[in-house]
């Protein structure tokens, strides 16, 4: 049995703001608007953006624990994000040559930066 990334579902209370951080920091483009949300492509990885939905039953809860991106301007990428107002949880050590931080994005997800090796 094989499995490839589908996509990663973000469930927001705003999901205005929430496309808008992950266009203006990281590059998204808008794929498409649907009846509940909207669809990002993030650099390959489809992002579906929506607020809870009433037509599930299964218990639902907002945001996500953190997608990861690579950069191969880390510093750049860190100063802009501090530009925007963008919340620095945590820079981690060198590890193996490169850098890694953890910051605050809407609704309790985390984005993780990595320093591409």
């Amino acid at each position: 049995m094989a499995f490839n990334l589908n996509h990663v579902h973000l469930k927001t209370r705003d999901p205005a703001a929430t496309i808008r951080f992950y266009i203006e920091n990281f590059g998204a483009t808008l794929k498409a608007k649907t009846d509940t949300g909207f669809n990002l492509d993030l650099h390959g990885l489809q992002l579906n953006v929506t607020d809870l939905n009433a037509a599930q039953k299964h218990e639902q809860h907002y945001g996500i624990e953190h997608i990861a991106v690579n950069t191969d301007d880390y510093t750049g990428t860190l100063a802009s994000l501090r530009e925007q107002g963008v919340r620095i949880l945590e820079e981690l050590p060198r590890e193996v040559g490169r850098r890694v931080c953890f910051l605050e994005a809407p609704d309790g997800a985390q984005m993780e930066v990595i320093e591409k090796a």
